[in-house]
């Protein structure tokens, strides 16, 4: 190893993880990798070791990225049989990029930290496109001068790259996104079928709406997913529902009241009643259709 190109480990090679480590790799680190199901061929063809568990990943590797769906699976990785911290020694770093709780993040990272090891989490915003692009924001909780040692792996993954405060406080910064990006789906979705019950093109609605104060990435980029039909992730659907629990067990713990959240969670599941729990979520239009007894007309692709 040499503090420029520290050996890594990358854990969870789904649709987020794979262009993830694959720009690690791209950029000249070894790697070793692990997951559930088949490693891609692209992480093979572009020289990763493939590892049979987490323990092995970790012996292997000065930096261990993770890339998962919901806390159990953080626990079972890290602790588990065969888990990365039988695999840990003093001096190397836990990078968790998953979404998960922010109070079972910082009981991970004292236990990591009990190693003699550090620990960041690093959870991110921008979806597979920003995955694929390495343009992806990345909310980091930690203490400083590891964030600032990792820093140029992350630069490898993402542009917007902010640490937030301690440990814990990058998670809770991502269920803030959460919210923020599942009730604009919600506004976009009832935007486009607004425009398109009323007999306007919802392709022009949505370009000129780019162009003022409505615009955002979801406009951009869900909006075109809505218009084209298109259910296929991206993020599922049930995925974010797994952040928005995050964020109404902990708005119930802290006394807030977090309305729109709620509903917005109740139109997920409503599209999860109708087979739609692996749809990208933009889907949440198809349960604004199914409520306005209106669909939005598909639209050709760009």
């Amino acid at each position: 190893m040499s503090a420029d190109t520290p050996d890594i480990g990358f854990i969870g090679l789904g649709i987020m993880g794979t262009p993830m480590a694959g720009h690690l790799l791209a950029a000249g680190h070894k790697a070793c990798v692990h997951t559930r199901s088949a490693v891609p061929e692209s992480i093979r063809a572009a020289g990763a070791t493939v590892c049979a568990h987490g323990r092995e990943v970790a012996q292997r590797s000065d930096v261990v990225f993770l890339m998962l769906p919901d806390t159990p699976d953080v626990q079972q990785v890290l602790f588990g049989d065969d888990g990365v911290a039988a695999g840990l020694a003093p001096g190397k770093t836990v990078v968790d990029m998953s979404s998960i709780s922010p109070v079972q993040t910082k009981t991970f990272a004292r236990r990591v930290e009990a190693l003699g090891c550090d620990y960041l989490d690093a959870p991110v915003s921008g979806g597979d496109v920003g995955a694929r692009n390495a343009t992806l924001s990345i909310m980091v909780g930690g203490k400083p001068e590891v964030f600032e040692r990792i820093r140029p792996l992350l630069a490898l993954m993402g542009r917007n790259i902010t640490r937030v405060g301690g440990v814990g406080d990058g998670q809770t910064c991502k269920v803030a996104n959460q919210i923020v990006v599942a009730l604009t789906i919600g506004a976009v979705s009832e935007g486009l079928l607004f425009a398109a019950r009323a007999g306007a093109d919802p392709a022009r609605v949505r370009q000129a709406l780019l162009g003022g104060l409505a615009t955002s990435r979801v406009l951009e980029i869900l909006g075109e997913r809505m218009l084209q039909r298109s259910v296929q992730p991206g993020f599922r659907i049930a995925l974010h529902q797994k952040d928005l629990n995050l964020a109404l067990e902990s708005a119930r713990a802290l006394g807030l009241a977090l309305p729109a959240t709620a509903v917005a969670q109740q139109l997920f599941s409503a599209c999860v009643a109708h087979g739609g729990s692996a749809w990208d979520h933009s889907g949440m239009v198809r349960a604004l259709e199914q409520l306005s007894g209106f669909a939005i007309p598909e639209q050709p692709a760009a």
